[in-house]
């Protein structure tokens, strides 16, 4: 059994539901806090995540970061180099949506030249009726920035764990890779 440890940086504008989102898959569904005080900095959070058919994990250590931005370059210091990024927006807001670029750019200053595994989760399913991002074009744009997309539903309980699964695979994936690169060179 391996249990790997990453850095999972977790972004997007002020009001997305980044710290639902985290809370939410870090209690398996059991706490959803109706009111939040806005993060300033940056609140750490752990949990493992088994990979599945394996008998590895990947221990997340989630900086939850302040989406206002008056507080995002003090939390850009706290990040260090990040091994997997999840970019957060509002499905019912498309400044949300626009700011991801900035939010991945931010990360990606931080990533030394490496690929970091990434993605972009649509927040706020259960808001549906008051969509204002299409699905298909946040998947497309997911896509060409080499993210997966996800749309959840903190409130809801409705897929909080599975960008934080997709991020472990493509983690624990990255770890066997350089295992295989190392065992071509013996």
């Amino acid at each position: 059994m391996v249990k790997l440890r990453a850095r999972c940086v977790v972004v997007g504008d002020a009001a997305v539901g980044k710290s639902s989102l985290c809370q939410m898959f870090r209690s398996d569904g059991a706490v959803f806090q109706k009111n939040y005080t806005m993060n300033v900095g940056v609140e750490l959070l752990e949990k493992s995540v088994s990979i599945p058919d394996t008998s590895d994990a990947v221990e997340f250590y989630i900086y939850d970061s302040a989406g206002r931005e008056p507080f995002a370059d003090t939390c850009e210091n706290m990040w260090s180099q990040p091994s997997v990024m999840c970019v957060v927006f509002d499905i019912t807001s498309e400044a949300s949506f626009t700011s991801c670029s900035r939010w991945m750019d931010r990360v990606r200053s931080h990533c030394n030249g490496l690929q970091v595994p990434g993605v972009l989760v649509g927040n706020k399913c259960d808001l549906s009726s008051r969509r204002e991002v299409d699905a298909a074009a946040a998947q497309s744009w997911a896509q060409s920035h080499g993210l997966e997309y996800h749309e959840t539903s903190a409130k809801e309980i409705g897929e909080c764990e599975a960008p934080f699964l997709s991020l472990a695979r493509a983690f624990h994936s990255l770890y066997q890779d350089q295992i295989q690169i190392i065992q071509s060179l013996v």
